[in-house]
């Protein structure tokens, strides 16, 4: 087995085992905390805004690289979805079904994964969930659906001060990541990853810095 597998199973663990201790420690009935979906424009800086919220907030963070590991393998799946009981199962089961038959979609074993996986997160709450389409998969109640925009321009030139590259290599490199996102959502979810509607709040880190924009978020998810 491969020392990135051991690293993504090392990190569900810990986070199954943080869900568990979260449940013994609910002798009363609580409010569930929301879950923030932030799906970003490449090189707006949405990614660095989801670690500040989840700082701020001590919110658990899954990203897009972790959510794939994640969905792509049906064993660490299944250890998600039993951290769910079985009323919980049963109502995520619903609504994935209700999901599938209202976009007309036609999900592979991953796309299955994907939506039980981002879904379990749903169900736990207190968390930010950064890409793989999580604002289409989580149901109204207790979800935040942000998007994080920023003129072409301004996300050259964080490209060009993050990765030391060329304005024309930043430019190519933002272009065919935006590429691969709407084509991702397109495929998986039938919707265009820039239309406004699919969001509760579009912030435009070209106009706010990072730390009004953490800030904009954590109001409008009442944190």
């Amino acid at each position: 087995m491969s020392s990135k597998i051991r690293s993504i199973e090392q990190i569900i663990e810990e986070q199954v085992q943080k869900w568990q201790i979260s449940k013994m420690e609910k002798k009363s009935a609580v409010a569930i905390r929301p879950v923030i979906t932030v799906s970003r424009e490449p090189g707006s800086g949405g990614r660095v805004l989801a670690q500040k919220l989840a700082d701020k907030h001590h919110m658990d963070l899954f990203h897009q690289e972790l959510l794939h590991e994640i969905a792509a393998s049906a064993k660490v799946s299944r250890v998600f979805l039993h951290t769910l009981d079985e009323k919980g199962l049963t109502v995520l089961e619903d609504w994935i079904a209700s999901l599938v038959h209202q976009r007309h979609l036609w999900p592979d074993q991953y796309q299955q994964h994907l939506m039980k996986v981002v879904g379990t997160i749903g169900k736990h709450g207190n968390a930010v969930v950064v890409g793989r389409g999580a604002n289409f998969i989580l149901p109204p109640e207790g979800r935040l659906r942000v998007r994080v925009i920023s003129p072409l321009e301004v996300r050259i030139e964080n490209l060009v001060k993050q990765y030391g590259a060329t304005a024309s290599d930043a430019k190519r490199r933002i272009i065919r990541t935006e590429n691969e996102r709407q084509a991702f959502i397109r495929k998986y979810f039938n919707a265009d990853i820039a239309n406004p509607i699919h969001y509760d709040l579009v912030v435009n880190t070209g106009t706010l810095q990072l730390d009004q924009a953490v800030d904009t978020v954590s109001i409008a998810a009442g944190l």
